[in-house]
C-alpha cells in the first residue's frame, strides 16, 4: 500500500518528511524551525532535561559505559571523540568575543568557534560525543523562501490528488486549496532552521536579511539531529503514512526538544549565547492551523515521551528506542500504554466505474492516526471567526498546569486502535495526466475505515465526527441511512457506518455515486447513528477572544519554530 504527504512533512523534511525538523528556538520553543512543534519550559520533559539524567537501568542495544565519555577536567587529557562538552578545542562553557555583541551577526570566520561550543554543549546535556564535524550556514529568510522549492520533493499528479483528496477528509483543505500550496505557505514563512541528513548540513534562517543573525537556540535543536545522524543514521527512519512518520518523529523531535529547552534553560543562567534581540519568527497571517496542528504533535507530546523514557532508563532508554521507535502517535501520546495498531486494511467494494487510485503501481492509502484525528477535530480552535469540535480550552490546555503545549489526547480519539484511508477515481481518469488537482479531487471519493479499542471509543469518535460534518454545513439526506450532503467548500456526499468498534466513512462526488465508491453505502432508510448527548462531547465554546490567546504566548512562539521544523529534513518522502 502506498501512502505520501504533502511537502509539508517533507521537511524533517524538517518536521516530518524531508529534512530533519528544525527546532524551536530560545524564545520560540522547539519545532518551529524544521516544521512542526510546541512546548514550555516548566513541563516535565524541560525539568527532565534540566539536568544530565544519570544513565540507570538495562543498556539495551548500546553499550553506552564503552561509548559514553565523561566530562574531564580542563588538566586532563581530553579530545575531541572521547571528552564531553570538548570540541575541537573549544570547550562547552568557553567564553567567545561574540558573547559581548550587541546583536547576533556571526562572521564567517567567527561561525566555527560558535558551532564548536554548542556542539560541546549538545553533548553536555545529551551526554554522547560527536563523531564528525557539521556544516553550518546561516541564511537569510529571503534567500532561504527563494531556494525553498528545492526543500519539497516533486509531487506527480496522482501523488498531488491523493494530497488533496487526504486534507480534504480531514476537513483542513478544501476543494478550492491546493494543498501543497497549503504546505509551501506553512513552511516558508516560520522555519528557523533545518538539518539535511544527506549532506550532513545545518541551515539557520535568520529574519534580518542584510546582516543574517544566529540563534544558538536553534543551532542547538539542529546539532541534536546531526548527532542523532551520526549514532543512529536518521534515513533507517522513512515510514511513509502521517501516522508513521509522526510517531518515529515523536522520538526524533522529543529528543533534540528536551536538549534544546535544556540548552535554552542555561542560556543566560550559566552560559552566555548568541541570541538574536528579535523575537522568535512569527506565523503566516494565513496559516493553516489544521495542517500545522498534524505536523505540530512530534513536538508537542515527543518530549514527555522521552521523559518517560528517561525516567525508565535515563539517556541509555533513549537511545535503545531508535532501535524500536513508536509505532503510532498513541505510542506518543500516551507513553508507557500498550498502543500497538491493528491491522487495518480497506477491502476493494467498488464498482466496474470506480478503482483506488494508484501510485507506482500500488494502491494510494494513509493512515491518519490518533494526532491526525485530534488535528481534524479542533482545526477551527485557534482561529476566532470558525467553531471547531474540540474548543481551544481543550486543545489549548488554558488554565491548566503546563497549558503551553497543545492536547492532542481527546476524548474523541484517544481510543484510537487503526485506521486507513484509500482514495478513489472513476475508472476512466486520466490520474496521471492532470496537473490541477483540484479538478481531480473534485471527481475523487475516498473510504475511510477506522478502528477502536471499544464499541464506546468509536462512538465517541462518531460524535465528534457528526459534529464535524454539521459545523461544515452537512444537511442529512431523507430516506438515506447515515447519509449527509455539503453544497459548499467540502462539496459532496458523506456515509458514515458504526460496525461495533469499526467505523468507516464513505465520500464521494455524488449521493449515488457513494454505492458505487464502496458496495451498500447509503442504504434506504432511517438514521442509526446520533450524538450521545451524554457523555462529554467536547462541543466548540465560543468564548470571548482577546488580541492575545491567555497562557499561550510561548506556544505561539515555539510554533513558529516547530514549521521551520517541518520544513527540511533528508529529502525523503514519507
Amino acid at each position: 500500500m502506498r501512502s505520501t504527504r504533502v511537502p509539508l512533512l517533507v521537511a524533517l523534511v524538517v518536521l516530518s518528511l524531508c529534512a530533519v525538523p528544525l527546532s524551536a528556538a530560545g524564545g520560540g520553543g522547539a519545532p518551529s524551525a524544521t516544521a512542526g512543534g510546541i512546548e514550555g519550559a516548566t513541563s516535565p520533559a524541560a525539568v527532565a532535561a534540566g539536568d544530565h539524567a544519570a544513565s540507570a537501568g538495562a543498556t539495551g542495544t548500546l553499550d553506552r559505559a564503552a561509548s559514553t565519555p565523561a566530562i574531564q577536567d580542563r588538566d586532563d587529557d581530553h579530545s575531541t571523540g572521547d571528552t564531553i562538552g570538548y570540541v575541537e578545542g573549544y570547550w562547552y562553557d568557553d567564553e567567545l568575543p561574540v558573547d559581548d555583541r550587541e546583536d547576533a551577526t556571526v562572521d564567517d570566520d567567527e561561525l566555527d568557534a560558535v558551532v564548536y561550543r554548542a556542539m560541546a554543549r549538545v553533548e553536555v546535556i545529551r551526554e554522547r560525543t560527536f563523531e564528525d564535524d557539521v556544516d553550518v550556514e546561516v541564511r537569510s529568510r529571503s534567500a532561504y523562501q527563494a531556494e525553498q522549492d528545492d526543500l519539497f520533493t516533486d509531487l506527480g499528479p496522482a501523488e498531488r490528488l491523493q494530497e488533496n483528496v487526504n486534507y480534504e477528509a480531514l476537513f483542513m483543505i478544501d476543494g478550492e486549496t491546493n494543498a501543497v500550496d497549503e504546505a509551501e505557505t506553512l513552511y516558508g514563512g516560520a522555519v528557523e532552521g533545518y538539518y539535511e541528513p544527506q549532506s550532513d548540513r545545518i541551515v539557520v534562517v535568520s529574519n534580518t536579511p542584510d546582516e543574517p543573525e544566529l540563534n544558538e537556540v536553534v543551532l542547538g535543536h539542529e546539532l541534536v539531529h546531526a548527532l542523532q545522524d551520526q549514532h543512529f543514521d536518521l534515513t533507517n527512519y522513512d515510514r511513509e503514512s502521517l501516522d508513521g512518520s509522526n510517531a518515529e518523529n515523536g522520538l526524533i523531535e522529543g529528543d533534540a526538544v528536551a536538549v534544546e529547552r535544556a540548552y535554552d534553560q542555561r542560556c543566560g543562567a550559566e552560559w552566555e549565547c548568541v541570541l538574536p534581540a528579535d523575537g522568535p519568527t512569527e506565523l503566516p497571517d494565513d496559516v493553516n492551523w489544521g495542517l500545522y496542528f498534524t505536523i505540530y504533535q512530534p513536538y508537542a507530546d515527543g518530549p514527555d515521551y522521552v521523559a518517560h523514557l528517561r525516567e525508565q532508563g535515563g539517556w541509555d532508554a533513549v537511545d535503545d528506542a531508535y532501535d524500536d521507535p513508536p509505532a503510532s502517535t498513541s505510542e506518543v501520546i500516551h507513553p508507557g500504554e500498550d498502543r500497538e495498531p491493528v491491522e487495518t486494511d480497506v477491502a476493494d467494494r467498488s464498482s466496474e466505474d470506480w478503482e483506488q487510485l494508484e501510485i507506482d503501481g500500488e494502491p494510494a492509502t494513509e493512515t491518519v492516526g490518533e494526532a491526525g484525528m485530534a488535528a481534524m477535530f479542533a482545526d477551527g480552535a485557534i482561529d476566532r471567526d470558525r467553531p471547531s469540535v474540540v474548543s481551544r480550552d481543550e486543545f489549548l490546555g488554558m488554565g491548566l498546569s503546563g497549558g503551553e503545549d497543545l492536547r492532542y489526547d481527546q476524548p474523541y480519539t484517544d481510543g484510537w486502535a487503526g485506521d486507513e484511508l484509500v482514495t478513489y477515481v472513476p475508472a476512466d481518469a486520466d490520474t496521471n495526466g492532470s496537473d490541477d488537482p483540484i479538478a481531480a479531487a473534485d471527481d475523487a471519493g475516498y473510504v475511510w475505515q477506522t478502528e477502536w479499542v471499544s464499541e464506546g471509543e468509536a462512538q465517541a469518535f462518531v460524535d465528534g465526527y457528526l459534529q464535524l460534518l454539521e459545523i461544515n454545513g452537512a444537511s442529512a439526506v431523507a430516506d438515506r441511512q447515515d447519509t449527509y450532503e455539503i453544497a459548499d467548500g467540502f462539496a459532496g456526499a458523506y456515509y458514515a457506518e458504526q460496525d461495533g468498534e469499526t467505523v468507516t466513512i464513505v465520500h464521494a462526488p455524488s449521493i449515488d455515486a457513494l454505492d458505487e465508491v464502496e458496495q451498500g453505502a447509503a442504504p434506504e432508510g432511517d438514521d442509526r447513528l446520533e450524538v450521545d448527548e451524554g457523555g462529554d462531547d467536547g462541543a466548540d465554546e465560543t468564548g470571548s477572544w482577546s488580541d492575545e490567546i491567555p497562557g499561550f504566548g510561548l506556544s505561539i512562539a515555539v510554533l513558529s519554530l516547530v514549521l521551520g521544523t517541518l520544513a527540511v529534513r533528508n529529502g525523503r518522502r514519507r
